[in-house]
Parts: C-alpha cells; sequence; structure tokens
C-alpha cells in the first residue's frame, strides 16, 4: 500500500509519522500524480501546531503539504489535456502531497520542463507563487530599490531573483555565509542584526522604495522607519503587523495558479531563476526535514522525495 504523512492532533514535530494508506481513485477532473518530489513549508508547521487553527481547521486525522512534482499514474475519463506518464508540477489545497500518491485536480497542474528537476519541481509551488504575488505587489520599477529580509530563505531566494528581472536595485538581508550566493545574484547583500538600519540607509543611499518581508520579528517596522509607503510594503508572515500598520500581504494565495506555475516553471527551465535546494530527505524521515525547516537558516527549499 503507498504511504503518506499523517498526524492526528495538533502538536510539535513529534505528532508527524508515515502510514500506509488507500491508493487514491480519481473522481471526476482529478487526476492521482505519483509524487517524485514534495516541499516543505513553515505554514505547514504552524497549521499543524494548531497556530492557525480558527483559519485553516484541521479534520483529523490529517495529511499535510501543497507542493508536488510527479508522473501521471491515472486519470479520470474527463480529462483530455494531460495523459498517463506526462511529467507534472502542481499543487493542492487538500493538505496530502506529502505522500506516494496524490490527487490533483486537472487545472491544477502544469507540464514539468525537462530542464527542471524534480527537486526544484517539487519545491516550487509555495514558494514560488508567494515570491510572485510579493513582488508583483510591490510594483517594482527599474529605479527602484526593493529590500527584502530572509533573502537566502525558500521564499526570499526567489524574491530576490524574480525582482532583479524588474531591473530594480535589490537589497538582501541575511546571514553572512549567504551573501556570497547573494553577490551572484546581483543582489547587494546586509547582515542582519544590531546596526541593521544604518546598514541599510547607507548601502541604499537613503533611497528604500520597496520592502519585502518573509521573515517577520519586526521588519515591518523596519521598513516603516525608513520611510516605505505602506502601499509598497507586503509581508507573507507578520500578518499582525500588517492589520496594524495597514501593510499588504499579498502570497501563495493572490497567485496560486498554474498560469503563474507554468511561468515560474519557464524561468527554472531557461536559466533565469534558480531554485536553491537546501536539502532532501526521504518520506520516512519528515520529521528530520521539520527540524532542519524550524532552524530557519537553510538557503532555499527542503524537498521530501516519496
Amino acid at each position: 500500500m503507498p504511504q503518506a504523512v499523517r498526524y492526528s492532533e495538533h502538536g510539535g514535530i513529534d505528532v508527524l509519522r508515515v502510514e500506509e494508506v488507500v491508493r487514491p481513485v480519481p473522481g471526476p477532473g482529478q487526476v492521482l500524480v505519483e509524487v517524485r518530489a514534495a516541499g516543505i513549508n513553515p505554514g505547514e508547521a504552524a497549521i499543524r501546531e494548531g497556530v492557525f487553527a480558527r483559519q485553516f481547521p484541521s479534520t483529523f486525522p490529517s495529511g499535510q503539504g501543497s507542493d508536488l512534482a510527479g508522473v501521471v499514474a491515472e486519470l479520470s475519463a474527463d480529462v483530455e489535456e494531460i495523459q498517463v506518464g506526462d511529467e507534472v508540477i502542481g499543487f493542492v489545497h487538500t493538505r496530502s502531497s506529502q505522500a506516494e500518491f496524490v490527487l490533483v485536480n486537472a487545472e491544477n497542474l502544469t507540464p514539468k520542463p525537462s530542464g527542471v528537476s524534480w527537486e526544484a519541481a517539487g519545491g516550487l509551488f509555495v514558494a514560488g507563487t508567494t515570491a510572485y504575488a510579493a513582488v508583483r505587489a510591490t510594483g517594482l520599477r527599474e529605479d527602484d530599490t526593493l529590500v527584502v529580509s530572509g533573502a537566502a530563505g525558500g521564499v526570499g531566494s526567489l524574491v530576490v531573483q524574480l525582482a532583479k528581472l524588474t531591473g530594480a536595485t535589490v537589497v538582501g538581508i541575511a546571514s553572512e555565509a549567504n551573501h556570497a550566493w547573494l553577490k551572484e545574484q546581483d543582489v547587494l547583500p546586509v547582515a542582519y542584526g544590531e546596526g541593521l538600519e544604518e546598514r541599510i540607509r547607507e548601502i541604499t543611499g537613503g533611497k528604500v522604495d520597496a520592502f519585502i518581508d518573509t521573515y517577520g520579528d519586526g521588519y515591518v517596522e523596519l521598513a516603516l522607519r525608513l520611510g516605505v509607503y505602506t502601499g509598497r510594503i507586503d509581508t507573507v508572515i507578520d500578518f499582525a503587523a500588517a492589520q496594524k500598520y495597514n501593510v499588504k500581504t499579498d502570497g501563495n494565495m493572490a497567485a496560486a495558479t498554474a498560469e503563474v506555475m507554468r511561468d515560474l516553471a519557464a524561468l527554472v527551465d531557461k536559466g533565469l531563476l534558480e531554485v536553491p535546494v537546501a536539502a532532501t530527505y526521504p518520506l520516512a524521515r519528515v520529521q528530520d526535514a521539520y527540524r532542519e525547516l524550524e532552524q530557519r537558516h537553510t538557503r532555499g527549499k527542503i524537498v521530501l522525495k516519496p
């Protein structure tokens, strides 16, 4: 029998387990995908812990995961544009992608280009669409200067690259261990910690037009102190600050379409967008994967390989 990640109560990493499940059967408009890679994300950990129990209640036992890439194993008779054996990238809203087989609505799939690795494809949806929406929300222009917090993380590493494609000057806040990679992306690196505001003012000459926060922990307030207009601040994590200061929160759900996925995959295929993969784990080590994720010091994505 196929295996899938499950948890039966809210809690820490220890509530996660891998169980044998019945192989899913496609219903109308659905495709069964044999998963080759599935990304993991901080939001999934928060849902599992019960942080968002009101907004996103769990039905137990619950599965986990949205990102996926794999091979079409079976499909409903009414699905015509996809064939068994196709390599695809996709997403689900059913918390079920961290599994060997997953049911996906056909409209949530796009072909995987040959130049995109399974790991990059499997980790693209949440981080990629979040980055896409955040960059779009700030309305970047060629003469703008953007500051990005968590600039080497799963979302931030894609934000800085997509922002550079607009022609804007991009400043990335990250640990010094990630500064070399940021420089390779033509991003101006700045170390976080005491004195950060002064370092940003120095490197930008005091001109900061937009700010994307992928980390939380006071960066919205920093953006305001830097003089950024609220309509050009986007946080994908600090929703309390967003409500308090009326800044944007455009993220994953603002760009969760197969069309955006197709465009992102095309950029990866052309070598215009790198999806850094920090680590891969087998499905059986899902707890270890989340332990590494929760350290919040990885460059890029952590991906499960069923």
